[in-house]
This record gives C-alpha cells, structure tokens and sequence, in this order.
C-alpha cells in the first residue's frame, strides 16, 4: 500500500521571520496537563488507522470488526471525527462503526499502481456511501507525489466517484502544494484536502506551527473558493533527527497544543496524524515513523498516562 515518502520543497518562506520563540517555556508537566485538556474538549479530527503490531496493510491483512471497534472504543471520547485511509481487507467497515459510535467520517480510497485493488476500493467506497456511512471522501491520498499514476488517470477516478456519490462531497488528499502544481485536480474536487507536515521538510519545532500555517494559506490561495481541510499534520515523540526536526516528546507535546490552540481560534479543520503509533512504519520511514500516534502501539495514552482525559464519555 506505502511507499517511502519523497522528500518534498520549500515553501519560499524565511523561517527566521516565523520563529516566535517565547524567552520562557511551559514545562513538561504544563504541556501534559493542556494536552489532556485540550482532548477532554474533543478535536475536531484523528486519523484512524486499526493496524497492531504485526500487522502490515502491504500484507493485506484482514482486519476483523471486533479489533476496529476496540481501536475507536480508545479514541471515541476525544474527536468528533475520523480519517480512513482505505475501504478494503476489513477497513471497509470502520465508517459504520464508526457512526455507531457517533463519530463522522472522513472515508479514503486508497488509489495506486494496482487496478484491480482500485476497482475494489472504489467500489466498495460506493457501497459505503449509498449506505449512509460516509460523510466526507477523498479519492486517493498522495497518489501524484508518490508518482503512482498520471493526474488524467485519477481525474477519472475522482470523477467516477463524483458521479455516482452526487450527495457527497468528494476531494483529494496530497501535499499542500500539490494543488498549485495540478489545478486540474482543484477542478475535480467539492474540497480539498491537503497534508501540512513542517516536520518532513526539516523545520525546527519552535518555527513549525507558524510554517505549518503559511502551508495552509498556500493551499487556499491555489484552491481558491474551494474549502481547503487539513487532512494530515503532526509530529513524531521519538526517533533520529531529520534536518532541523527533532522528534521528541516534548516537541511532540509542544506542535499538538499549538496546532490545536490556532485550529480553534481561527476555526479550521485539522485532521490529526495521528491516533496511534504504527510500528510497521519504521521500515517505511526510519525510526520516527512508528511514533506519530497520541496513543501508543498498544493502545496507551502516551503523554503521562496519570493525566490520561476521562474516557467514560
């Protein structure tokens, strides 16, 4: 399903002018306490992957209801909505029950070079939405940075899916600059959904929510009155630096409080990556791809379970 991710550009933007470094920092305990607070409140979104330790999506594992159920059971309380990646080998059952759970659904194809499986995907995408279990879809994710295909080609997906969903608003799911690059695909899309990583293009933590919104503010002026979501951000607690970008639990700590502080000032919709760690990942992207999760592997909350938010919502 996963390929190595390409490391992608600057935005023409001079960090140095983003850094709004405070001479004083909250400590560890002050982060953990408005990390908990802030979950209490609800976000608006989490990406939603069930996948444990042992289990690959390459291998085409089959994921059993039972599982889904007990990975959203976790994060139910604390998000409004979820984000899938995928509507096959079991994944095609999380948006119903998901909405027996009273969580909405941002519901994803996956799109690549495989054509049989994106037959089965679309198609079960329609089945799940004829049934009343989707209320957002995104045909592909970052489908043209892995280069897995032509943008005609997935035009013509997206397309095909516009026409037999009518009632639901369809988009696309790429970088955030992607949609400069590809206005076609702006054209396709009801609304746009763009992933704003500063951490893969090396920004240090004290610049990289300020660089994450100029990504934002990109991806809206190429989309113009479209509606730009943020379909993916974080930042990993652990693992190697990359660049300027040191994965840690405090600068993980530190980008969820931020990104979520100026999400609800400025309501904007962000789409958290992510639920739980997935060590399947670390042979993907390096040691920091298993670690974006708030809950660990196992299903524990990782940022000082002692203040873990009241799960009996």
């Amino acid at each position: 399903m996963s390929k190595p991710r390409k490391r992608i550009r600057y935005l023409g933007v001079d960090k140095e002018t983003l850094n709004k470094q405070s001479s004083k920092h909250d400590s560890i305990k002050q982060l953990e306490s408005q990390m908990a607070n802030i979950l209490q409140n609800k976000i608006h979104g989490l990406s939603f992957s069930p996948y444990l330790e042992g289990q690959n999506p390459d291998d085409l594992v089959q994921i059993s209801d039972v599982q889904i159920a007990s990975r959203l059971e976790i994060i139910r309380p604390y998000t409004s909505w979820i984000r899938t990646f995928s509507c096959s080998n079991g994944n095609e059952t999380i948006p119903r029950i998901a909405h027996e759970k009273s969580l909405k659904t941002l519901v994803g194809v996956w799109i690549g070079t495989d054509k049989e499986s994106n037959e089965l995907e679309i198609n079960n995408a329609i089945e799940i939405a004829k049934a009343g279990h989707i209320d957002l879809l995104a045909v592909g994710n970052e489908v043209l940075l892995r280069e897995d295909m032509e943008v005609e080609e997935l035009i013509a997906y997206i397309q095909r899916v516009k026409d037999a969903l009518p009632h639901i608003q369809v988009g696309y799911v790429d970088a955030y600059y992607t949609f400069e690059n590809y206005p076609e695909i702006v054209d396709v899309c009801d609304v746009v959904f763009a992933n704003c990583y500063p951490f893969w293009e090396y920004t240090n933590i004290e610049t990289a929510v300020s660089y994450m919104k100029e990504m934002y503010a990109f991806a809206k002026r190429a989309v113009g009155d479209k509606k730009v979501i943020i379909s993916e951000t974080g930042w990993p607690s652990k693992g190697e630096p990359y660049g300027d970008a040191a994965p840690s639990y405090e600068n993980a700590l530190t980008y969820f409080i931020q990104t979520q502080t100026w999400a609800i000032q400025e309501q904007v919709e962000i789409f958290y990556f992510s639920s739980f760690d997935e060590a399947w990942k670390q042979t993907v992207e390096g040691e920091y791809g298993a670690y974006w999760g708030i809950w660990d592997k196992d299903g524990n909350y990782k940022f000082n379970h002692s203040l873990e938010p009241n799960s009996s919502v």
